[in-house]
């Protein structure tokens, strides 16, 4: 018997995918989860198709800067796509199952590869403001699991393990060095937030492994990989990580490396959606 809990969000869904049909009937390869100040490469979508996320049932609602809330439906280098603009996090209030919906949404409509974008700070001494990081594995400290007891996950063969594809992380790094873009691999740590860590923090991270940190994409992984997507993901370094810099941190510096590193993590995105 399902709970009240899993039969509620079934119908959530099936209202979203509902809402989502009377705008586009495209079933889209491929997802795009954009993180903070990256919004705007939804712009590079051909024929697109824009629906304002609160015109969908049962979709959680985004309040920080740089999160617009919109699915963007269209082609990008040939390739049918939606681009989720603007996420939701665990600190806006809302719980891993509204975080993870979109996930099981832009699967539900076709998805079965997500790549997901974030801005982290780096941990790693490599790992300067500007750098594009691969995500080979991650760190889930924020202790939270998307569901995994919906009848949108039975059957569907999710591997255990890492769930970043190796093979799309090998082709995503040899487009990288081919375009000369900076690039590096790296594990990625999921905090809750929202506020940065201490530098007794980040030093236990890195003791722990981790080479950047961040506070968002665990949990939108962790949901592809229980519905057996494909996943690649892509860190952009904005700044040294809370402790490491000579300066404090704020949101708007991040957004503001964002904008300034926009067009490699374009160049990117473009050539591995191109020869997916």
């Amino acid at each position: 018997m399902r709970s009240s809990r899993v039969t509620d969000d079934l119908d959530d869904l099936e209202a979203a995918v509902a809402a989502v049909r009377r705008r586009v009937d495209a079933r889209p390869e491929m997802a795009l989860i954009l993180g903070s100040g990256l919004g705007p490469l939804a712009e590079a979508a051909e024929d697109a198709v824009v629906i304002d996320t609160v015109a969908v049932p049962g979709y959680p609602r985004s309040t920080v800067q740089g999160h617009h809330g919109r699915l963007v439906f269209g082609h990008l280098e040939g390739r049918s796509v939606v681009f989720v603009q603007g996420r939701v996090h665990l600190y806006e209030g809302h719980d891993v199952r509204a975080v993870t919906f979109p996930v099981r949404l832009v699967h539900a409509l076709g998805a079965r590869r997500l790549l997901v974008t974030n801005a982290a700070g780096g941990i790693h001494p490599n790992l300067h403001p500007g750098t594009l990081m691969l995500i080979t594995s991650h760190i889930n400290l924020a202790f939270a699991h998307p569901p995994v007891d919906g009848p949108w996950v039975e059957g569907r063969g999710g591997r255990a393990g890492d769930p970043y594809d190796p093979a799309w992380l090998d082709q995503a790094e040899r487009l990288a060095l081919a375009a000369g873009l900076p690039v590096r691999r790296g594990v990625y740590l999921w905090t809750q937030g929202p506020s940065y860590e201490t530098k007794a923090e980040i030093r236990a991270f890195a003791r722990m492994g981790a080479d950047a940190v961040g506070m968002s994409t665990v949990p939108e992984v962790l949901q592809a990989q229980a519905l057996g997507m494909r996943v690649l993901g892509i860190s952009t370094i904005t700044n040294p990580a809370a402790g490491l810099g000579t300066e404090p941190l704020a949101h708007d510096d991040v957004l503001a490396v964002g904008r300034r590193t926009r067009s490699a993590l374009e160049r990117l995105v473009r050539d591995v959606v191109r020869t997916a």
